[in-house]
């Protein structure tokens, strides 16, 4: 089994198939259904699931480098968004190839695997999808068109997945918002996000057995 034990050669097939399943989806939407916009109803809504078609030009929820930084015009926070995510994936790949060939412990290999293979899904989106995909606002994209919707390193990121977990009206009586719904965890996501998170989330509450472990097996004790 790939989770058994994680050598270069596994932990490279784990990141394709992890990459492919992230990219064929995103490949389905965008030949297939134009974006949703607001207020239309989902392509598939299960109530508790449903599945969506946005474009993120920005960072995580849709937040913006320019949000954080104003002086930044949209175009320079664009392109520094994506040349950090460019920088990211080269540090975390090497991250990645150093725990393989060490003996580091078989968590923490698959928790990286986890996290590069999110973070290149996300940055394939970003540098190519302007180019080989045409507009889907009010229209289902093409492939390989003779003009992509963006230039290279300015495309969206393609998200689809939401699982809204609770929904509720506001009583009026609550100023400012009272009588508006609200929605929790609204968010829409991809299944790059979705690793990325599992990755992160692995290391934060598996952190001291996974250092641990990276401690005995460097001091020649098998995990």
């Amino acid at each position: 089994m790939i989770i058994k034990k994680l050598d270069i050669k596994k932990g490279f097939i784990f990141v394709l198939i992890l990459l492919f399943f992230d990219q064929f989806l995103k490949f389905y939407i965008k030949l297939n259904f134009p974006l949703t916009l607001y207020g239309q109803p989902a392509i598939i809504d299960l109530g508790f699931f449903k599945l969506l078609f946005i474009e993120n030009e920005g960072m995580a929820m849709g937040a913006r480098l320019n949000n954080i930084f104003p002086f930044l015009s949209d175009y320079s926070a664009k392109l520094s968004l994506t040349m950090f995510r460019l920088i990211a994936v080269v540090g975390i790949g090497y991250w990645l190839i150093s725990a393989l060939k060490n003996n580091k412990s078989n968590l923490f290999k698959i928790t990286l695997c986890l996290i590069f293979a999110g973070a290149l899904g996300n940055i394939i989106d970003s540098v190519f999808y302007g180019v080989i995909f045409s507009e889907s606002y009010g229209q289902i994209a093409t492939f390989l068109p003779d003009q992509g919707y963006a230039p290279l390193f300015f495309g969206n990121v393609v998200d689809m997945i939401q699982i809204p977990l609770l929904e509720w009206t506001w009583p009026k009586w609550i100023p400012i918002i009272g009588g508006k719904k609200y929605l929790f965890f609204q968010y829409i996501f991809n299944i790059a996000d979705t690793s990325i998170s599992i990755g992160v989330l692995i290391l934060i509450f598996f952190n001291k057995t996974i250092f641990n472990q990276n401690e005995k097996t460097e001091s020649g004790v098998t995990a």
